[in-house]
């Protein structure tokens, strides 16, 4: 089966829901307490944390194009440890380093 990116099957699908959330994510990127690549890293700990691997290859691109460093994004996940113990590590850290090294 072709992997397929999750994002468009759900606006495919339910494109009012999409949108509704498509629209609680802009709002939240235009608040201005913090810069975008903070954010960004943020999201990142947080997904990694959950062990989001989709998250973290959609997000990971994003974060560098912001000017995150391999360092940051490295950074950001091993911080993971004092909320989950391993699990971001294990489930996010090589994929996140790898994707940051081939973008």
């Amino acid at each position: 089966m072709k992997e397929q990116n999750p994002f468009e099957i759900f606006q495919r699908e339910s494109p009012e829901v999409f949108n509704g959330f498509n629209g609680l994510v802009e709002s939240l990127m235009h608040t201005t307490a913090l810069d975008p690549k903070t954010k960004q890293l943020i999201y990142l700990g947080m997904k990694a944390a959950q062990g989001d691997q989709t998250a973290i290859m959609f997000h990971v691109p994003m974060a560098k194009k912001l000017g995150a460093s391999r360092e940051e994004i490295k950074e950001t996940i091993l911080l993971t440890l004092t909320v989950c113990g391993l699990k971001g590590i294990n489930t996010c850290l090589a994929q996140a380093l790898e994707i940051y090294d081939n973008e």
